[in-house]
């Protein structure tokens, strides 16, 4: 088995926070410019995963957008977590094992464990990779199921969109248990589901969750995680680079500290919402989904995954990706500053839509080439 990484020699997170099921690829030239990898994404010549996008470097300006929205929801936040984590020990019981999916999940992955242990819980934190169309990293499934027991993990993630990774995932678990008999759940605990694809959640509320506005420095430094088979072999983890050089823009232990300071102040609002939840119909809709093929068919885009749906994922589309169009909901306006100001910077036009499901919604260039773009 490969060795685990943790910090300060991998991310910049505490070693106690978190152990990351990666391989550390931070030697290698793997960022490509977004518009030319996005054309090589939608022609079909590569995969997302297989290489990485050049990290945004925000403006003081979206900096201070940032510090506004970790100021305003870092309660909303905590009370999400805390809630969350009463349901996750309900779930697996005191012996549960937080493992993240990187790396929008590895900050709430340490929040849930940094609230457990206010209640006298040690659960034991990993991050690994999951890739769309590719599923779980098989080498860290291995590496946890021969540690713990695979009953108790819990799959930990920031947010649901329309639902796309808890799909990837149920079917990654299903294949591991049919090829190598091990039994992962494949529930999906989230901060917020507003895309209702899992039972497993903090709220269903879209909002705005900060660490959804940077990339690496709001995640350890640590970048979106890579498959590649020129670096990946057979008895690797899936890979992942150590942007140590923008210690100087890192704001990951600034959040994680500043939603831990309300953990005191949510406490029993926590345990009492997540009495009401645990009474609750939790039944999945998947009323996401069903959202984004609506949207999908009247924009005439003809893919649901050029749809991306909520406030992290139009965050997403609007750092990394090339968008078309941003949609937003009117009376969410107010809490999608950081949002219309890339919109701006990249030129994408906004569009004020009544009646949408989420709070926002990033649509990617449709058959984007740089001919056009």
């Amino acid at each position: 088995m490969p060795t685990p990484l943790h910090g300060p020699g991998f991310g910049s997170y505490p070693a106690d926070d978190v152990t990351w099921l990666l391989k550390d690829l931070s030697h290698v030239e793997l960022e490509a410019p977004v518009e030319e990898r996005e054309e090589a994404i939608q022609a079909g010549r590569a995969h997302y995963a297989e290489s990485l996008p050049v990290e945004y470097q925000p403006s003081d300006d979206y900096y201070a957008l940032f510090d506004k929205a970790l100021s305003e929801q870092a309660r909303r936040v905590a009370l999400a977590a805390a809630t969350l984590v009463h349901l996750v020990v309900d779930l697996r019981g005191p012996d549960a094992v937080l493992v993240s999916l990187a790396r929008a999940g590895t900050p709430i992955g340490i929040l849930l464990r940094r609230y457990a242990r206010r209640l006298g819980l040690d659960l034991p934190h990993y991050t690994m990779s999951i890739v769309r169309g590719r599923g779980l990293d098989e080498v860290a499934l291995r590496h946890l199921a021969d540690r713990h027991r695979a009953e108790d993990v819990v799959f930990v993630d920031g947010w649901t969109g329309k639902g796309a990774i808890s799909r990837e995932l149920t079917a990654a678990c299903a294949e591991m248990e049919q090829r190598l008999g091990l039994r992962f759940d494949p529930s999906l605990a989230v901060l917020a589901d507003p895309g209702s694809s899992t039972e497993v959640y903090g709220t269903r509320d879209d909002f705005l969750i900060p660490s959804a506005c940077l990339n690496s420095t709001v995640s350890g430094l640590v970048s979106r995680t890579v498959l590649n088979d020129r670096l990946i072999g057979p008895d690797d983890f899936h890979g992942a680079k150590f942007y140590a050089e923008l210690a100087a823009a890192d704001v990951s232990m600034t959040y994680v500290e500043t939603v831990e300071s309300h953990f005191g102040a949510v406490a029993d609002e926590a345990r009492a919402e997540a009495t009401r939840l645990r009474a609750a119909d939790r039944t999945p809709t998947w009323s996401g989904w069903a959202a984004v093929e609506e949207v999908s068919a009247a924009y005439e885009i003809g893919d649901v995954n050029l749809v991306k749906p909520g406030v992290g994922e139009t965050t997403r589309v609007l750092l990394r990706r090339v968008p078309w169009r941003v949609l937003v909901r009117p009376d969410r306006r107010h809490e999608l500053g950081h949002v219309e100001l890339l919109a701006e910077q990249r030129g994408v036009p906004v569009e004020v839509v009544d009646d949408l499901a989420y709070s926002c919604m990033g649509l990617i260039h449709p058959g984007f080439s740089r001919s056009e773009g």
